[in-house]
């Protein structure tokens, strides 16, 4: 038996001081709490924690230290109309371990109730199918890290997968694909400087665990919204081990990032665990006190409330789970060095009660929090309760993703009747979103596609999903994809489809970066990937989900041409929401023209199939000035727009707009960029059918 001293209450968790480990563990229901330690053989030793406060039991072990396997028994009450789920007979994770070894075997004893009748409770040892918590060495040699802080305006998100990222790259070393390592390979960071990115987003880092049901079908969690770890580097992503070199692994790969001036975000899901509903297994929060960590129903509390789809919602109402999430969003801020948040499902973390509120407790604390409030937030601004769909309801310090942006470009550039003024807006940063609320276009985190739906080829190949391999019967995933497959579905050798689907992915990529706000573009989209129809693919870890390097030059260099574009010009990316018309004649920062050259009148704007317009933009009119207060001039553009299916002539405006245009960018080319003539006032240009060009005054 080993020597245990009292120790302290905090920090929670496994805390190695160079001597030995102090343990603490939360448990307000708890009766007694045992330790068990475990030998490279999987050979258990017990002993309790001696001490409590505050409801947090704790002990410290001299001689404990990293690289030491780790669980809990939690003793207390059985009684699920109360709430209370404890069975020691269950090895329980961490809530703060840093790194966790294996994973979850399923296997009956993982769940407390016999399986076929859960009124029966269910003392079979879990030990020998549950992963380990391990003791961790926190120190890392950061050397002169720094974090980028690339302002919002300046910010283009890359959304990515660590595994599928890199699992077929072929410049990465085969035992680096499909980790942290990989992702921090010399290659992918050319890639990612190639393309303009300022920001990658990952897709779930903290552990997680596949569910029983997929398993039981041959397939596993690929995506990761399943959190069991919420401190925890997932362990599968690491190329050297898994007793804290996944910890070590992953703050190289931060190193490695922010020295190419790469911000690293985290897409988060504090609204759920991996545990499920009231049939899900006993791996942690379940069986250390489910009616803190949980939101339970007031009727009966054998249930949990859902707001999720994924069977509980994480309780923030109480003060130790809240602790829980902003514990951990300071530990990767702080000892990962992360650089911001994307919040999966974020309505659910406003949920005081039953309604959405902006101002719950959760966001309280975060504006509060002076560690916390000085990174990156980015709000998935719904969930699947009643009335959680926010978009543009956020408090001002958050930014979200724009599902309204992405459903009203993907119905102007299919041709959607009545589409052109929520386009122009959306294009613009959507003021009627965020402006009412103080907020500027970066408050809008704008995308076409992301990792949950169609990838941008399938997007303009396919009217239907086609998710069979994930064995539902294709009822998963969504119906409204707003996708149009230009006249036929899937693949085809058709050259005429084949241009126009290419043109299509074109449109959508020079909307997404020349529109104000912050562009997120989809891993693989550059490439062209596919997952052949397949718009749920959550649960396909195999080349359905794996990025193909082996093609897509074409629109590779299309969005590159873009980044530099916006990179150049601040006009494409400008802090405050344009304004409109000047006065005394002068020129505003923006107008709206008709293909004639004139302005838009209502009638313009309201005819449902006007689908062509022509965008100034005064870059000698950008009323915001630089960091050091100096006044930004920019060349001034055109966009050139028409979602119609045949050409439409513009007449290019009146010399009080310019005199000289050169032409910079047209969709209807391969590659995005002709030859590169010049045209001028009252010339007209043809311009082809479901297309847009960009000139540029000179």
């Amino acid at each position: 038996m080993p020597e245990v001293w009292p120790g302290s209450a905090y920090p929670l968790g496994a805390t190695w001081d160079g001597t030995g480990t102090n343990f603490a563990l939360f448990s307000e229901v708890a009766t007694r709490v045992e330790l068990c330690l475990f030998d490279e053989h999987g050979n258990e030793t017990r002993c309790d924690l001696p001490e409590t406060d505050g409801f947090v039991w704790h002990g410290y072990l001299p001689g404990i230290g990293p690289g030491q396997r780790y669980g809990y028994r939690v003793h207390g009450p059985y009684d699920p109309r109360r709430g209370h789920r404890c069975n020691p007979a269950k090895l329980l994770l961490d809530p703060y371990a840093k790194a966790i070894e294996g994973g979850v075997r399923w296997h009956g004893s993982l769940f407390s109730y016999r399986l076929g009748d859960p009124d029966v409770l269910n003392t079979d040892d879990s030990a020998p199918y549950m992963p380990k918590n391990v003791v961790i060495n926190p120190f890392f040699d950061w050397g002169d890290d720094r974090a980028p802080r690339i302002p919002y305006h300046e910010t283009v998100i890359y959304e990515a997968h660590v595994k599928g990222l890199t699992r077929l790259h072929p410049a990465v070393p085969e035992a680096q694909r499909g980790t942290y390592a990989g992702l921090a390979h010399p290659a992918m960071i050319d890639h990612l400087l190639d393309l303009g990115v300022t920001a990658v987003e990952l897709m779930p880092v903290h552990q997680f665990v596949p569910e029983h049901a997929l398993v039981a079908r041959g397939l596993t969690n690929y995506w990761g919204y399943n959190t069991i770890g919420f401190l925890a580097p997932h362990n599968a992503y690491s190329s050297s081990g898994q007793l804290g070199e996944q910890v070590l692994e992953f703050k190289a790969m931060v190193r490695a990032l922010h020295q190419a001036g790469i911000e690293v975000i985290l897409d988060v899901v504090y609204n759920h665990t991996a545990e499920g509903d009231h049939l899900g297994p006993t791996l942690c929060f379940r069986g250390i006190d489910n009616a803190a960590y949980y939101r339970l129903r007031d009727d009966d509390k054998r249930y949990h409330l859902d707001y999720t789809g994924c069977g509980n919602s994480l309780n923030v109402r109480h003060p130790h789970a809240l602790q829980l999430i902003m514990d951990s969003l300071r530990y990767w801020i702080l000892e990962m060095h992360v650089d911001g948040f994307r919040f999966d499902l974020a309505s659910a973390l406003a949920r005081e009660l039953h309604d959405v509120d902006r101002l719950s407790a959760f966001f309280d604390l975060v504006q509060q929090d002076p560690v916390v409030s000085q990174v990156k937030l980015i709000a998935e601004p719904w969930d699947v309760g009643e009335g959680g769909y926010q978009v543009g309801n956020f408090p001002p310090l958050w930014t979200e993703w724009n599902g309204k942006y992405r459903d009203t470009v993907r119905d102007f550039w299919r041709g959607g009747y009545a589409a052109m003024p929520e386009f122009a807006s959306r294009l613009t940063g959507s003021s009627d979103l965020y402006e009412h609320g103080n907020r500027r276009p970066i408050a809008s985190i704008n995308f076409v596609t992301c990792h949950d739906g169609f990838t941008l080829t399938d997007l303009v190949s396919y009217d239907r999903k086609h998710n069979e391999a994930n064995g539902e019967d294709n009822r998963d995933g969504t119906d409204d994809n707003r996708s149009w497959n230009c006249g036929h579905e899937g693949p085809t050798d058709d050259p005429e489809i084949t241009a126009l689907r290419a043109r299509q992915r074109r449109n959508f990529l020079a909307t997404l970066f020349l529109s104000q706000g912050v562009p997120m573009l989809t891993a693989g989209d550059e490439l062209g990937r596919t997952q052949r129809g397949n718009n749920n693919a959550y649960c396909q870890d195999n080349e359905v989900s794996w990025i193909d390097w082996s093609g897509g030059e074409e629109d590779l260099e299309f969005v590159r041409t873009l980044a530099r574009l916006r990179r150049e010009h601040p006009v494409f990316r400008r802090r405050r929401f344009f304004q409109g018309r000047g006065g005394h004649g002068e020129l505003g920062d923006i107008a709206w023209l008709t293909p004639a050259g004139t302005e838009m009148t209502d009638s313009d704007w309201h005819a449902g199939y006007a689908k062509s317009l022509c965008v100034f933009l005064n870059g000698e009119a950008i009323t915001e000035p630089d960091p050091r207060g100096r006044r930004v001039r920019d060349d001034s553009f055109l966009l050139l727009i028409n979602a119609h299916s045949q050409y439409v002539e513009f007449t290019v405006p009146g010399p009080e707009f310019g005199e000289r245009w050169e032409f910079v960018l047209d969709t209807a080319v391969p590659g995005g960029v002709g030859e590169r003539g010049t045209v001028k006032a009252s010339d007209v240009v043809q311009v082809t059918g479901r297309s847009m060009m960009v000139l540029r005054r000179i």
